[in-house]
């Protein structure tokens, strides 16, 4: 049991300038079992964001227990005190993030063993060495990632990458096109805007790279520059499609790091973050002249 609550419902809103809307079936979060039609009908007002609603009727109701999946009406419960959540695939030698890209090598570079030679009796130290690609594993694209004059890793601010308000946006499962009405609910100005698909599930697998993998569009992207979101992630293989159809287009890339706004790939584990309420960062050394890094990514939840 969850101790969460959502309502199954038809609804007929009536606009006080004239028109209407009906929905059916229409699932939402709310407080508890014992909500009234009236509190439901404002809880539905204020989730779509709707304006001059006159009158809100309320039909074939029933409330179930279910894990909330967001929205503006109820806040998201957080367990007492500070946690954090890890966001980040682990790198392991010879991990397949980009199938057909090479895999990280980690070796010794200084052994336990060689290092006794060189400190007091009792003394040793392990020196690893890593030989990658920059897109391994959860990592970060800079604007020069895409465009030649654009800033790379040590010329985006750390107010872009870390501590960043977070949202979650869920996207149903079994869709692939994340677009602009997909998004058009959500507040996303100045916010770490992270794309639960659920497609994480599927990394390390031949299926990650598959022709079902979910992307942004190009419109949802022109829309989260326009709305103002101060980065952006995904927990699939790319933010772009990259089907054969897509004949090597990628237009959410070019919007998104043309507005400065980074982007992070590859994340997991989103479905344990609220909807909203936690704070996000996924921030990469500062090496000169690299578009994209592997990064440590982590959302801090504060009860």
């Amino acid at each position: 049991m969850t101790g969460e609550y959502r309502a199954v419902f038809d609804a007929e809103v009536r606009f006080a300038n004239g028109g209407g809307l009906r929905t059916e079936g229409f699932r939402l979060d709310v407080p508890g079992p014992g909500i009234t039609d009236d509190e439901l009908a404002a809880l539905l007002v204020r989730h779509l964001g709707l304006l001059m609603v006159g009158e809100v009727r309320i039909s074939n109701r029933t409330v179930v227990e279910e894990p909330h999946k967001g929205g503006r009406g109820v806040a998201a419960a957080a367990p007492g005190g500070r946690r954090l959540v890890e966001l980040s695939h682990e790198i392991t030698d010879g991990l397949v993030t980009l199938p057909g890209w090479p895999g990280p090598r980690i070796t010794d570079w200084l052994t336990r063993e060689a290092s006794r030679e060189r400190y007091a009796p009792g003394v040793e130290f392990h020196v690893a060495r890593i030989d990658m690609i920059a897109n391994t594993g959860t990592y970060v694209d800079m604007p020069s990632h895409r465009w030649a004059d654009g800033p790379d890793l040590t010329g985006i601010p750390l107010d872009r990458l870390a501590d960043l308000p977070g949202l979650v946006v869920r996207v149903p499962a079994g869709t692939r096109a994340v677009d602009r009405l997909l998004l058009a609910p959500y507040e996303v100005t100045g916010r770490a805007v992270l794309l639960d698909t659920g497609w994480d599930a599927h990394f390390g697998t031949d299926a990650y790279a598959g022709p079902e993998a979910p992307y942004l569009t190009a419109d949802g992207a022109d829309w989260l520059v326009e709305a103002g979101a101060a980065l952006v992630g995904i927990d699939s293989i790319n933010i772009d499609d990259m089907t054969p159809a897509a004949a090597g287009e990628r237009p959410a890339h070019s919007a998104l790091l043309a507005a400065g706004i980074p982007i992070v790939e590859h994340l997991t584990g989103l479905g344990a973050l609220p909807p909203t309420g936690f704070r996000f960062t996924a921030a990469p050394p500062r090496v000169a002249g690299m578009g994209t890094f592997p990064v440590r990514a982590f959302a801090v939840l504060d009860g």
